[in-house]
């Protein structure tokens, strides 16, 4: 299996299955002498582990991390940073009806087809057990970014139709206060009211529903991103969709720009402010990057979730010899994937932004 390494400078490789022993992460490429906060890490992997509220799926895991390298007296060493996730909860008995039967949305027809073979329990490495060791490295490059004044924020704006009112804020610390205070992770109280119990109605129904996290990234210096083949965008567009149940991905205005004639949609340049290389526009329908560059605006995108596959419902499908079958969902699951989400889109943009960060300073003679 290729694709399991992410990054070119500051570089991932995450390993492990969701009934595995552990899952966990290579780290290469972060600087020697970085300050690591591992009380810091395991914060941000407390947000994605499960079984941390009603609303999601009720696996016990502490998701605990251990270092085995990289790491001494508290700083980054300049060598691969290893970190380890135990598995302490795997029920894989809940996954014995799919051994030869296909569950409808899951990739075990084409992990059948591609390789051959699967773990049945849990979907293997398709399951978004392994997210949670990009959780951990995309906690490290937050501490990067965090050093050179870069900030990332996220946060569930929809769940079915539902939606949040677009928020207008510089202090991402309080919009972060606000956000933790509510179990769907929402920065506007009033909706993730209804969001939650929209989402606890879906579950005593046995079924599931999507939903959208939106993201800023603010304090990011113009230059990062290249202008072909890696610009920022699409190197973003591709870490949100690697994400588990990522069906969509859009940035500044997205797919209503698209509605849009460009008398409405350019967005026109200040004059330079009193700071020295500072770029503002009336508007930021480019979502901070222009030509695949960052010009120094805050960066916003938004990223669509899928409403998870697994369903407390008969539905029918087929087995592995072609064969109608049926099968209904057991075990654990998320009702909707959303609110354990948001740190994982915060992970995936922190890791591009600090590989960004670092190919541009390479570049720079």
């Amino acid at each position: 299996m290729a694709g399991n390494s992410f990054g070119q400078l500051f570089r991932i490789t995450t390993f492990g299955e969701s009934h595995g022993v552990a899952i966990g992460v290579i780290i290469d490429g972060c600087p020697a002498q970085l300050d690591i906060d591992m009380d810091f890490v395991q914060s941000e992997l407390d947000k994605r582990k499960p079984g941390q509220s009603k609303i999601t799926t009720q696996r016990k895991e502490s998701d605990t991390v251990q270092v085995l390298s990289g790491i001494f007296e508290g700083k980054s060493t300049g060598t691969p940073i290893a970190l380890l996730i135990p598995n302490e909860d795997q029920r894989s008995k809940d996954y014995g009806h799919n051994v030869d039967v296909y569950r409808p949305s899951h990739a075990d027809y084409v992990y059948d087809a591609k390789y051959g073979i699967r773990d049945h329990r849990g979907g293997g490495r398709s399951s978004a057990r392994e997210t949670a060791a990009r959780v951990a490295a995309g906690a490290i490059a937050k501490l990067f970014l965090k050093q050179q004044g870069i900030e990332i924020f996220a946060h569930v704006t929809a769940v079915g139709t539902i939606e949040a009112p677009n928020l207008e804020s510089n202090d991402l610390t309080a919009l972060l206060d606000i956000r933790e205070e509510n179990i769907v992770r929402c920065a506007d109280p009033a909706t993730a009211n209804e969001m939650i119990e929209f989402i606890d109605s879906v579950r005593k129904d046995g079924d599931t529903v999507g939903g959208k996290v939106s993201c800023v990234i603010k304090g990011c210096p113009a230059g990062l991103g290249e202008p072909v083949f890696d610009k920022l965008h699409a190197d973003l567009g591709k870490a949100m969709l690697s994400i588990n149940a990522v069906h969509g991905f859009e940035y500044g205005s997205g797919f209503a720009g698209s509605e849009l004639r460009g008398s409405q949609h350019n967005d026109i340049p200040l004059p330079k402010a009193s700071e020295a290389n500072t770029f503002k526009t009336t508007t930021n329908f480019a979502g901070g990057i222009l030509g695949g560059i960052s010009n120094g605006m805050d960066i916003t995108f938004k990223v669509a979730f899928k409403p998870v596959a697994t369903i407390m419902h008969n539905q029918q499908t087929i087995n592995a010899a072609g064969e109608a079958a049926e099968i209904k969902g057991k075990g654990r699951h998320d009702p909707c994937v959303v609110p354990r989400a948001v740190v994982i889109v915060e992970a995936m943009a922190a890791l591009v932004l600090a590989d960004q960060f670092l190919r541009n300073k390479a570049s720079v003679i």
